[in-house]
C-alpha cells in the first residue's frame, strides 16, 4: 500500500513529531515496509524556504506556542514563555541545531551506582548499556553523516576552533579537535560537503547538515510507506477497554479535528509535548495521565547544565566565519567528585551567535554602556558553549497549566526547574577553566553568558527496568501499554554530558528494529 493512508486504516503506525527521534524511527520503519503516518504539528520548510537573518529564521521555525515556566532558574524570569529553543516544523528540532555528536561514556548509563545517593537527586541507571547501544551509534552516524566516521574527515578548524584548540593545547588538553559533527565534511548521502559559510544554526539552505527535513522523511516518502503531514497538532491520543491505544486526534491546519486510527503510536513531541500529551490523554482507566502509573511521565526533566563564556581578543576573530559547533574539548568528560566538588563531566564547545541573538542573550533585559561597549567588539570575539550533565530531580518536571489555555482549549505545558547544587557548582567549576582557557591565549576580557532557552530537553517519560520507576523499557515501550513507544529524549534516563541529537537517533533506530520484530512476530 502506498501514501496517503485513510484515516480509518488501522495497520499504520502513527509517529507523533519528525524531529531526530521521530523522524529517523518513521524513516526506518518505512524502509522495512511498514506503512507510517508521521504527523507534524508544524509547517514544511523546504531548505530554499529558509530565512538568512534570525529572528525572521527564529519566527519561521521555533515552537512559540504559550508555555510558562516556575521555578528559580534564570530562564523562567528572562525568557519566562519560551523555557526551551525547539523547533515547530517538518523535520523538528535538527532543522536548528548546532552538529555536536559526542557518545555517551560507559560510565554515564550508570548514574546511580557510578554517583551514589545525592540528596535532592532522583538518580537511575539506565536499563540498557553502552554495549548494546554502541552497534546503533555507528548506525546513527552513517545515517547523519558525521565527520570523523564512515570515512568522512574531520571538518578543517574555523577561526573560532584555531583559538579554542590553541588554548586547549596551553591548557594541556589532550582532547581536543573540530570532532564528530553532524554537517558534511565531503560530499555524502547525495549532500554537498559544508563551506563553513557560518550562521548554519538554523535553516540551512544547502542541505549539508543533516535534518529528517533533507534527509530521512525524503527517503522514506520513496518507498510508498511514509505519509508526512504537516500541521497536525495531535490533542489526544486514545485507547480502547484493553488498554491499548487505538489512534489519535489531531487538529489540521484548518482547524478541522480528525481521528487517525494506529496499529501502535510513537510519541516523539520532544520532552514538553510528549508528557503533556500523555497527560492530556488522561481517562478512567489512565486517571493520571496515559501510561502514568508509575507518576513518572513529566517528572525528571533535564536540560543540561550550561553556560557560554565569550573571549574577546585585540584583533578580529570573525568567529562566526565557520561551522556553529565544530571544535570541542573532551578531556572534562570524567567523574571526580573529590578532586573537582561535584559528579558528572562537560564538554567545551565552540558557538557562535548573529548579532541580534548576542544582544538577545549576552545579558537579557540589560542595556547601557557596558552592554554596547561589548556589542562594539562583536568582530574580536570567540565563543564557548559549556555543556554538562545535570541531576535528575523529581521536582524538575513538566505539568499542565490549567489556568492558561492554548488555541486549541488545552492545558499549556508548565515547565519547573530549580538547579541542584551539583549543577551550580559544575556550571562555575567549567565558567573557570573557559576563562582559564581564553586568558591563556591572550584574551584581554572574557564574558560570562547567562544560560538562554536550549533545545537539550532530556527526561520526562524516562527508561527504567522496574515499571514503577520510570514510563518506558530499554526499547522506549510503555510499561502498561504495549503498543505505545516514546521515541525522542523524553527517555532518557539521565543526561550525560553529550549533546543529545546522537544518542535519540540511535535509539531510535534500535527501536525501529524491535517494533518491526514484535510486529513480524504478532506481539504487537
Amino acid at each position: 500500500m502506498s501514501a496517503p493512508f485513510d484515516h480509518n486504516d488501522d495497520s499504520v503506525v502513527v509517529v507523533i513529531g519528525s524531529g531526530a527521534g521521530g523522524g529517523t524511527l518513521a524513516n526506518q520503519l518505512a524502509q522495512k515496509g511498514i506503512d507510517v503516518v508521521c504527523l507534524e504539528a508544524g509547517k514544511r520548510h523546504e531548505p530554499e524556504d529558509h530565512i538568512d537573518d534570525e529572528w525572521p529564521s527564529f519566527n519561521q521555525l521555533a515552537w512559540l506556542d504559550m508555555r510558562t515556566t516556575s521555578g528559580t532558574w534564570r530562564v523562567a524570569r528572562d525568557f519566562p514563555n519560551l523555557p526551551t529553543w525547539h523547533s515547530k516544523c517538518v523535520g523538528g528540532s535538527p532543522v536548528h541545531w548546532a552538529g555536536c555528536c559526542p557518545r555517551f561514556k560507559d560510565w554515564e548509563f550508570k548514574a546511580k551506582t557510578t554517583y551514589g545517593e545525592i540528596p535532592g537527586a532522583n538518580l537511575l541507571d539506565w536499563p540498557l548499556t553502552l554495549e548494546e547501544l554502541e552497534p546503533y551509534y555507528d548506525k546513527a552516524d552513517a545515517n547523519v553523516g558525521v565527520a570523523g566516521t564512515n570515512g568522512l574527515p574531520l571538518h578543517e578548524p574555523d577561526n573560532n576552533a584555531k583559538v579554542l584548540l590553541e588554548g586547549a593545547k596551553r591548557m594541556g588538553y589532550k582532547q581536543a579537535s573540530t570532532g564528530r559533527y553532524g554537517q558534511n565534511s565531503a560530499p555524502y548521502d547525495g549532500r554537498p560537503a559544508s563551506i563553513q559559510d557560518g550562521f548554519c544554526f538554523q535553516g540551512q539552505r544547502s542541505r549539508a547538515k543533516w535534518s529528517p527535513l533533507v534527509s530521512d522523511l525524503p527517503k522514506g516518502e520513496k518507498t510508498g510507506h511514509l505519509e508526512v503531514r504537516p500541521e497536525a497538532m495531535v490533542l489526544k491520543i486514545e485507547h480502547d477497554e484493553s488498554g491499548k491505544v487505538t489512534g489519535v486526534e489531531y487538529v489540521d491546519a484548518d482547524g478541522n479535528h480528525h481521528f487517525q486510527k494506529a496499529r501502535i503510536v510513537c510519541v516523539a513531541g520532544n520532552s514538553i509535548e510528549s508528557p503533556r500529551l500523555l497527560l492530556n490523554s488522561a481517562s478512567s482507566m489512565f486517571p493520571d495521565g496515559l501510561a502514568n502509573g508509575s507518576g513518572e511521565v513529566g517528572k525528571n526533566y533535564m536540560r543540561h547544565v550550561s553556560d557560554t563564556c565569550w573571549g574577546i581578543f585585540e584583533k578580529p576573530v570573525h568567529f562566526y566565519r565557520g561551522n556553529t559547533m565544530a571544535g570541542i574539548i573532551e578531556d572534562e568528560v570524567y567523574n571526580d567528585p573529590e578532586g573537582r566538588g561535584f559528579v558528572g563531566g562537560f564538554y567545551m564547545e565552540t558557538i557562535h551567535l548573529g548579532p541580534s541573538f548576542m544582544a538577545a542573550f549576552m545579558n537579557p533585559q540589560d542595556w547601557g554602556r557596558d552592554f554596547t561597549e561589548l556589542m562594539d567588539a562583536y568582530e574580536n570575539f570567540a565563543g564557548m558553549w559549556l555543556v554538562g550533565e545535570d541531576i535528575p530531580a523529581t521536582t524538575n518536571c513538566v505539568t499542565l497549566n490549567h489556568e492558561v489555555k492554548d488555541q486549541y482549549g488545552l492545558p499549556v505545558p508548565n515547565v519547573h526547574y530549580d538547579d541542584h547544587k551539583n549543577d551550580i557548582d559544575l556550571r562555575d567549576y567549567a565558567a573557570g577553566k573557559a576563562r582559564e582557557l581564553y586568558q591563556s591565549v591572550g584574551a584581554i576580557k572574557t564574558v560570562r553568558t547567562p544560560p538562554f532557552p536550549a533545545s537539550h530537553n532530556m527526561g520526562t517519560c524516562r527508561m527504567s527496568e522496574r515499571p514503577e520507576d520510570g514510563v518506558v523499557n530499554k526499547w522506549g515501550q510503555a510499561h502498561e501499554v504495549d503498543n505505545l513507544f516514546v521515541s525522542d529524549g523524553s527517555q532518557f534516563t539521565t543526561g550525560a554530558a553529550a549533546n543529545p541529537t546522537i544518542t535519540i537517533v540511535a535509539l531510535a533506530i534500535r527501536q525501529a528494529d524491535y517494533i518491526a520484530e514484535q510486529m513480524s512476530q504478532q506481539a504487537i
